[in-house]
C-alpha cells in the first residue's frame, strides 16, 4: 500500500507537536551456535556473533530517522536466552556472558541487550539455576544488559519455587547497585506467558522459533493519541473515543511497519513484528495516564480507570492490526509508573497505588512494571506480588510481568532518579500481610483447566 503525501504531512505533525517516536528498532540474533563447554571461548563466540550480525544496526537506524524524519529512541539487541546455550560449560558464574553481551553492546554503539534470561515455568534445571543465581552479579557489572525470567505460563501454570527465588535475585540485584538506587532490579523483569518476539526492554529476548536474525520494532505515539482524543468534544461517546483511539492506532502503525520493512531490507534480516504498544516517556504530554484523563477519569488510578484502560486497549490493537500484517510482541498501553510522567503524578497524589495497579494488569499490555517499594519489603511480600500477577496472566491467558525495585535504604515517598526514558519511580506503599506460609510452600500452582486445548 503506498504511503500518500497527506500521510507523510501527518506524520511530521506527529514527529514536530506529539513527540511520536519510534520507541526502538531491536535485532533479534540466534546464539544457538555459540555453545561450547569452555567459557572463555563460549564468551568469544558470542561477543563475535552479536557484533558481526547487529554491526550496521545503529548505522541503518540513523540514516532511516534522517530519510523519513521520524526519530529512533532506542537501538537494541535481543538474544536467545542465555540458560539455552549455557548448558555444555560446567561454570557456576555465568556472569562473564553477561560481560561479553555488554562488551558486545558497547562496541555496536546500542542501547540495551536483552537475553541474560531463562524459561522456568515448569521446573529449573541446573543451568537455569546456574543463570538465575547469577543475574544480581551480571546486572551489577555491567550497564547494558537486561534479564528476564519467565516462571508461569498457561500451559504449565506457576512455579512457585522459582517465584521465591525471583524474590531472593530481585532483592539481591537492587542491593548490588543501591549505590545507584538500585537500578540493577530496573533491568530485571518476572513473566508469564514471555512472548518470543518482543522488542521492549527487559523482557525482549529472541525466541527458539525464530530464525537467525530479525528485525522487530517497537511503535510509541502517547502523545500522538492524547493530542487526537483531545480534539473530541467531552460529549463524545466511548464509541467515538474508540472509534478515534482505532484511527490513531492505525496512522502511527503503518509508520512502524514502513521502517521495520525498510530497516530488514538494508540489513539483511528477516522483518519481524511491529510491536503497537503506547509506550510512555517521562515527557511532558507523552504519558498514558493523560490519554486516560482525556477519556474522562477523574486521576489516573481512580474509579473508571481500569474501564478506560481496557477501551485503549483494545482499541489500540483493532487499529493497529488494520495498517500490519504482522504485529506481535506485546502491544497494548504500557503503564510503566517510573517512566509515565502522570502516573508518577498520580502515585505521589495517592489516586494511583499498588492494588490499584494490579488490576489495570488484567486488561492492559503487560504487567507490574518500574514500579519503586520499600527498601524493608520482605522477600515473601515480593514473591506474593509476583505471584498474584502471575496468576492473572496464567487464568486470564495473557502475558504478565513484574519489574519491581526494592528501594534500599529509602521509604515509601522517596524518590528514586534514574533518568533517561527510566524516568523516577516514587516509592509506593506495600501492602504488609502476606506472611510467610504462602510463599514458602513452593511446588506447583498447576495449569488451569484452560490449559487444555487439544
Amino acid at each position: 500500500m503506498a504511503i500518500t503525501p497527506e500521510e507523510v504531512a501527518e506524520t511530521r505533525a506527529m514527529v514536530s507537536q506529539q513527540n511520536l517516536d519510534l520507541r526502538t528498532i531491536t535485532m533479534g540474533i540466534s546464539l544457538y551456535g555459540c555453545a561450547d563447554e569452555d567459557m572463555g571461548r563460549m564468551c568469544t563466540k558470542v561477543y563475535d556473533r552479536i557484533t558481526s550480525t547487529a554491526q550496521n544496526l545503529v548505522t541503518v537506524a540513523d540514516d532511516l530517522e534522517r530519510e523519513y524524519g521520524i526519530p529512533i529512541a532506542n537501538k537494541r539487541v535481543s538474544v536467545t536466552p542465555i540458560a539455552q546455550i549455557a548448558a555444555a560449560c560446567a561454570c557456576e558464574d555465568l556472569s562473564p556472558l553477561a560481560h561479553a553481551m555488554d562488551r558486545a553492546a558497547e562496541a555496536l554503539g546500542i542501547d540495551f541487550m536483552g537475553g541474560f534470561s531463562a524459561l522456568v515455568q515448569k521446573g529449573m534445571g541446573a543451568t537455569d539455576r546456574r543463570l538465575i543465581d547469577s543475574i544480581p552479579e551480571a546486572l551489577a557489572t555491567t550497564k547494558r544488559v537486561c534479564s528476564s525470567v519467565n516462571v508461569a505460563s498457561v500451559r504449565a501454570g506457576i512455579n512457585m519455587d522459582a517465584v521465591l527465588l525471583m524474590a531472593r535475585i530481585i532483592r539481591e540485584a537492587a542491593e548490588r547497585t543501591v549505590d545507584i538506587d538500585c537500578y540493577g532490579a530496573a533491568k530485571l523483569v518476572v513473566f508469564s506467558n514471555m512472548v518470543e518476539d518482543s522488542p521492549f526492554m527487559a523482557g525482549a529476548v529472541h525466541g527458539s522459533g525464530e530464525c537467525d536474525a530479525v528485525i522487530n520494532v517497537g511503535v510509541s505515539g502517547p502523545g500522538v493519541m492524547a493530542a487526537a482524543l483531545e480534539e473530541l468534544p467531552k460529549s463524545a461517546s466511548l464509541m467515538q473515543v474508540a472509534e478515534q483511539i482505532k484511527k490513531t492506532a492505525f496512522k502511527i502503525t503503518r509508520a512502524g511497519e514502513l521502517m521495520s520493512r525498510e530497516a530488514a531490507r538494508r540489513l539483511g534480516a528477516e522483518k519481524g513484528i511491529v510491536d503497537l504498544s503506547l509506550a510512555p516517556t517521562p515527557a511532558a504530554g507523552d504519558s498514558v495516564a493523560r490519554i486516560l484523563e482525556i477519556i474522562g477519569v477523574g486521576e489516573c488510578g481512580g474509579p473508571g480507570t481500569t474501564c478506560a484502560l481496557a477501551l485503549l486497549n483494545d482499541a489500540v490493537k483493532k487499529g493497529g492490526v488494520m495498517a500490519s500484517s504482522s504485529v506481535g510482541g506485546l502491544s497494548g498501553a504500557f503503564i510503566p509508573v517510573s517512566e509515565d510522567a502522570g502516573m508518577i503524578r498520580a502515585a505521589h497524589d495517592g489516586a494511583l497505588t499498588l492494588e490499584k495497579l494490579e488490576a489495570m494488569t488484567c486488561v492492559c499490555s503487560v504487567g507490574l512494571d518500574m514500579i519503586a517499594i520499600p527498601g524493608n519489603t520482605s522477600v515473601e511480600t515480593i514473591a506474593g506480588i509476583i505471584a498474584d500477577e502471575m496468576a492473572i496472566g496464567v487464568i486470564n491467558g495473557k502475558t504478565t510481568a513484574v519489574r519491581l525495585i526494592p528501594a534500599i535504604g529509602h521509604q515509601e515517598g522517596d524518590l528514586l532518579e534514574f533518568g533517561g526514558l527510566f524516568g523516577s519511580a516514587p516509592v509506593m506503599s506495600v501492602n504488609r500481610f502476606a506472611g510467610t506460609v504462602f510463599a514458602r510452600r513452593g511446588g506447583r500452582f498447576p495449569a488451569p483447566l484452560n490449559s487444555l486445548r487439544n
